[in-house]
Formats: structure tokens, sequence, C-alpha cells
């Protein structure tokens, strides 16, 4: 299991943190202390989000973290006060990887020209864009754990619902772009009918999660479930 974290390097660089949680660094050694502080939190934080979702956040303690990212507490410690502090740190490079999901997605739809389309395939493109992945049965382990968490810090609380925003934000435009100059109507606004999307995929997701679904059925399941509600939106 691959679980990716982008960071952005101090010299601006988009860091990639998909290799194996214990595949080797692939920044130099010879790179600057900077860098290589860099590399340390990303792979902390890589390990932290498997585990985290494996276990959720109470019973991940900082030396399995640090077993699974091969390291020891002393690195932990010079990069992060606490538990609690990476925990934060993981927070928004979700939200950030969330939403970049989103509008890459759209992005990649606009490229295809999958939006320029008549009402017959407005339900795949929906699905496309909100379908669960192979990787992303940890991704809706470890999101529900932070929403847990959410709902019991208001500061957690806040940056939860920033992220919800901006994702909300990102499917409301695809909305847009789809009726944008075509024989399409949706019987909501574009708002709403994002907010209904992304409610019955994140349900979906997380019914499909527990009763164990595979990765391949769980993308179908989810993907049928969103056209079912995406056609029953649309005006005939």
């Amino acid at each position: 299991m691959r679980f990716c974290i982008v960071m952005r390097n101090i010299d601006g660089n988009l860091g990639d943190a998909c290799e194996n949680r214990r595949g080797r660094v692939t920044m130099s050694d010879t790179a600057g202390p900077s860098r290589r502080r860099e590399e340390t939190r990303r792979r902390l934080l890589e390990a932290a989000a498997e585990v985290f979702a494996e276990v959720g956040m109470d019973a991940a303690s900082v030396e399995v973290i640090c077993d699974r990212a091969g390291f020891t507490r002393g690195a932990f410690y010079s990069n992060f006060a606490s538990k609690d502090e990476l925990f934060f740190a993981l927070v928004g490079l979700v939200a950030q990887e969330r939403v970049r999901s989103v509008a890459d997605r759209v992005a990649a739809l606009e490229a295809d020209g999958a939006l320029d389309m008549t009402g017959g395939n407005v339900v795949e493109v929906v699905s496309r864009v909100l379908e669960i992945g192979p990787e992303d049965r940890l991704g809706v382990l470890l999101f529900n754990e932070i929403r847990i968490h959410a709902l019991r810090a208001p500061e957690l609380a806040a940056a939860y619902l920033e992220q919800d925003t901006a994702i909300l934000d990102s499917v409301a435009r695809l909305v847009d772009d789809i009726v944008a100059g075509k024989d399409i109507r949706f019987r909501l606004e574009p708002r709403a009918v994002a907010r209904l999307l992304m409610t019955v995929w994140e349900s979906t997701s997380v019914r499909g999660v527990m009763a164990g679904l595979p990765p391949a059925e769980l993308a179908r399941h989810t993907g049928e479930e969103l056209g079912r509600v995406a056609a029953a939106l649309i005006e005939r």
C-alpha cells in the first residue's frame, strides 16, 4: 500500500511522497540539512497517515510511527513537539491533497474534452471526478479519523470545515461547467448539487469500506450511487 503526500521543499520544488514506506530516500545524502529535514518530516507524515488510518490516532504511538518511517524517536521530536502537532500537520496536507485531487480530475476532463457533452454522459463525468481509486481505502479511514477528532477540537474543526468548503467549491465549479452553454439543467443550484453529491460520496465510501468491499467493487459501487443521484437531479 502506498499513501501519497506532496510537500513543497524550501526551494519551492514539489517533492513526491509516493515511494514505499521503507523505500530508499529519493533525495541525495549530499543534500543540505534543510532538504534532509523535509525528507524526514515527509516520511514521518506518510507513516503517520498509514498508522492513524489503520489503528486510529489514540492507539497510534510515536514508537510505531517511527518504526514505520524507519526513524528514531529523536528524529521524531526534532520535527514535531508531539503526536498532536504531527496530526495537525497531517490534517493540512490531507485537506490540500483532497482539493488538489478534485481540481486535477476536473482539469483532466477539460483537457480530454469530456465537458463538451450532452446530457447522456453527465453521470459518467460526475462519477469520474468523485470516483474512489484503488488506494483510497486508507484515505477514507484517515479522513474519518480526522472528522472524529474535529468534532472534539474547535481548532481542528475550523481546518476541516475550510477544506470541506474548498472541495465543495471545486465540485460546484464542475457542475457550472457541465451546464454552461449546454442543454442541461439541474433541479437545484450548483452548490446544492455539489453538496448532495459529496454527501452521497462520503456516505457510500464509508459504507463500502465497512462492508469490506475490494477496491474495484468499492469504486464501481460508489460510481453507481453517484450516477443515480446525478441522474435524479437532471431535469428531463
